[in-house]
């Protein structure tokens, strides 16, 4: 199960008494099954569910990143497509990649119908020249770099002995190396203007994890260290580096990743508002793909002048119970 985009949070977390991502999947399985005759019973379902809605996200009416280039990794779903459409929102000149040119195209059609400037270039983080491509052509296409948002991420859930070395390494590779070397090329540029902001998503995974995720985990806690050391790095050179530690997510990766895409829409909305009041302590729910993507901006916004080498959780409360 690997989401090639974007970073996605898989299934329940640690917080006790959940149950275990296997026990989870299961239930969902046997839910889809009695999908043909969810419809008599959905409105007491939704009922169950109604108190863990999320809020509307409504963008705020500000211009934080006019005139100002940004590249955005994993951005044809998800938090990065979210994040692509909100930095535009407020005048910024996006570049963004992903493996999916299909998506990548639309996110970019999407984003200039609605006034904003954005440019997909295809791009592999497994690809150092693909990687190295996607930083030099952005700069040329906008001139310069002013925020890296670095997001891409994959996830394969297994226990530890029944990981191949090939299942494993592209995990780390994807999710660490990827982050390498999307930095190692973006912060010449961001030196060469006097500074930047670069953001990383790490996960909330990296604080408190559960049984499956041994390559995942360890490719995001590897990334807080990574922010910490690169934010030393290069503080005197004007270039912030911060990491963003989501909780569970919901979009249609986390659906894809559970198998769970033939499930109706209405009935899988129900399933995760349940699973979400048990299992994410604190507000009993999954964020939003917007409400990830607006702290990315938060992040990576002139407003915080004195936040570097910091790992910012926002999860709902789940580490909190942890």
């Amino acid at each position: 199960m690997t989401n090639e985009d974007s970073t996605i949070e898989p299934a329940p977390g640690k917080d006790a008494p959940a149950p275990s991502r296997r026990r989870l999947l299961g239930t969902m399985a046997a839910a889809s099954g009695l999908a043909v005759g969810a419809a008599a019973g959905l409105a007491g379902g939704v009922a169950l569910g109604a108190n863990s809605n999320p809020p509307r996200y409504e963008p705020a009416q500000r211009r934080r990143f006019d005139g100002k280039t940004v590249l955005i990794t994993g951005a044809t779903s998800g938090i990065g497509a979210a994040a692509a459409r909100l930095f535009a929102a407020e005048g910024g000149r996006v570049a963004f990649c992903g493996r999916r040119e299909d998506r990548g195209r639309a996110v970019e059609r999407e984003i200039r119908e609605a006034g904003g400037e954005a440019i997909y270039i295809r791009a592999d983080v497994l690809i150092e020249d693909d990687v190295r491509n996607f930083v030099d052509s952005a700069v040329k296409t906008y001139g310069g770099l002013n925020v890296a948002f670095n997001n891409a991420g994959i996830t394969v859930q297994k226990k530890l002995h029944e990981y191949s070395t090939a299942d494993f390494d592209r995990v780390l590779n994807t999710n660490l190396r990827g982050t390498f070397l999307a930095m190692k090329y973006e912060v010449p540029q961001m030196l060469r203007r006097g500074g930047g902001t670069i953001v990383v998503t790490s996960s909330s995974n990296a604080l408190a994890t559960d049984a499956g995720r041994g390559a995942y985990t360890a490719s995001k806690r590897g990334l807080v260290g990574l922010v910490q050391s690169a934010a030393l790095d290069y503080a005197a050179d004007g270039i912030r580096v911060n990491a963003l530690v989501p909780g569970t997510t919901d979009t249609e990766l986390v659906r894809r990743a559970g198998g769970l895409e033939s499930i109706p829409d209405d009935v899988y909305q129900v399933m995760m508002k349940q699973w979400a009041s048990s299992n994410v302590p604190g507000l009993g729910r999954l964020a939003t793909a917007a409400e990830i993507a607006a702290f990315a901006l938060t992040l990576a916004s002139p407003e915080h002048p004195y936040l570097t080498g910091a790992q910012l959780v926002i999860d709902g409360g789940k580490t909190a119970h942890a």
